[in-house]
């Protein structure tokens, strides 16, 4: 499918904000410096009844420069503070946009982008800096249009995480649509990240293991450099969610659980089995945890930046795969209760302290982007009807996606060496 999708790419430009904004520095925050890599995503519309994709470049582009505004940083450059850190110097040169044709293929002809995504033919939808060698290279946001023969168009979006988690992403592409629909913003931007600043003196009160560097007693890295590496997605519907739910909490050792604390416990079991782990392996999940009403005071609404900080589980691999679906379901949970204030203003402090990342060896870090409402994401032409990544951010990680607005479905994307993916297949029947 790849090589079928021919797509000519217009000259790069730069859109810079409509009006004058403010220039300097501005401060990310340690929660923003952990995850400084690129995330590309793509919202696919339909032609409308009443126009179809001819004008579609230059409303966005019209709106992004309105839009900035009011989210300037977005328009600026990331270079490195005299502290070393990640900082944004707003310099109001803007934001890369490239307008694309495809030459030979309706929208269509990309098959059930949902069930089987094609990321590497997803990818030709999203710009990337050609021989960028380095983040610093690159602006926070770059932004792309396609128009298809059939009337339809598609949005890909290429945005630095440290500029922002899923749920101010959204917030900004919502607002991007507003503009684009002539509205005002129903969220306006707090723009001030120093809210999340380290205290002085830091304070760190927990021990913080989703930084532990774990000994690779399986030589798991040697499969994923031998085999190719498969991308598939896997439906879990309502019936099948509310079975692992029971599986999860029929003996008795925990009394209830979520939906995510089942669905986490279940894939990290299979891929740490499918990937023929070694039962000595101590092995780590990681996943995110929006901590925006759990910081006291809450943090405000529509704060413009990341607010997600990394819980934790740990235990051998034997332990994992040789209980019961409650003994991992209890590590999630016990995970999930540790994240409150003081924990995350103790993350905080260890960065400033220790300037370490989450160490990923052994390790599963799970996503969930399920409760974003990326399909809100309104130009004038309706909601799109398929959102998606085109990558996952490295090969430890699992996407939890929404599997469309109406259903509870969840799509669970991940990429795994060809031999593993077989065996995660056969575990994925329950």
């Amino acid at each position: 499918m790849a090589n079928k999708l021919n797509i000519r790419v217009g000259e790069a430009t730069l859109v810079p904000p409509a009006e004058e904004t403010k220039k300097g520095i501005y401060f990310l925050s340690n929660l923003d410096q952990n995850i400084a890599h690129p995330v590309r995503t793509v919202y696919f519309y339909n032609k409308s009844p009443c126009r179809g994709n001819e004008e579609a470049a230059q409303v966005i582009k019209d709106a992004l420069s309105k839009v900035l505004v009011h989210y300037y940083p977005m328009a600026g450059r990331l270079t490195i503070s005299s502290e070393g850190k990640l900082i944004i110097e707003c310099t109001g040169e803007g934001v890369v946009f490239v307008e694309a044709e495809e030459a030979n293929c309706v929208i269509k002809d990309l098959g059930d982008l949902a069930k089987q995504p094609d990321l590497q033919t997803l990818g030709k939808l999203v710009y990337d800096i050609p021989g960028a060698t380095n983040l610093l290279q690159i602006p926070p946001l770059l932004t792309q249009v396609t128009k298809f023969k059939c009337g339809g168009f598609v949005l890909g979006v290429n945005v630095n995480h440290c500029m922002s988690d899923g749920i101010c992403a959204m917030q900004f592409v919502n607002a991007w649509g507003e503009t684009a629909r002539g509205l005002d913003l129903s969220i306006s931007p707090v723009l001030d990240r120093t809210i999340l600043r380290a205290r002085n003196p830091p304070k760190i009160e927990f021990p913080h293991h989703e930084f532990d560097e774990i000994e690779d007693v399986s030589n798991a890295t040697k499969l994923y450099e031998e085999e190719e590496i498969l991308y598939k997605s896997f439906c879990f519907d309502p019936d099948k969610l509310e079975l692992l739910k029971k599986v999860a909490t029929e003996d008795g050792v925990v009394k209830k659980c979520s939906t995510f604390e089942a669905l986490t416990a279940f894939v990290w079991r299979a891929r740490s089995e499918a990937l023929g782990t070694h039962s000595n392996q101590q092995t780590k999940l990681l996943f995110a945890v929006d901590g925006r009403s759990k910081f006291v005071p809450p943090i405000p609404k529509g704060y413009f930046g990341n607010a997600i900080v990394f819980s934790n589980a740990l235990c051998k691999v034997e332990e994992l795969v040789n209980n019961p679906l409650s003994f991992s379901v209890g590590l999630v949970g016990k995970a999930i209760d540790m994240v409150k204030d003081s924990y995350m203003r103790s993350a905080i402090d260890y960065f400033e302290v220790k300037r370490s990342r989450p160490s990923l060896t052994a390790t599963l870090l799970i996503t969930t982007w399920t409760r974003i409402p990326f399909r809100s994401a309104d130009f004038g032409w309706g909601k799109p009807f398929f959102f998606g990544p085109v990558t996952l951010p490295g090969k430890e990680v699992i996407l939890f996606l929404s599997h469309n607005e109406e259903s509870k479905s969840i799509n669970v994307l991940l990429g795994l060496p060809a031999s593993a993916m077989k065996r995660f297949e056969r575990l994925m029947e329950i």
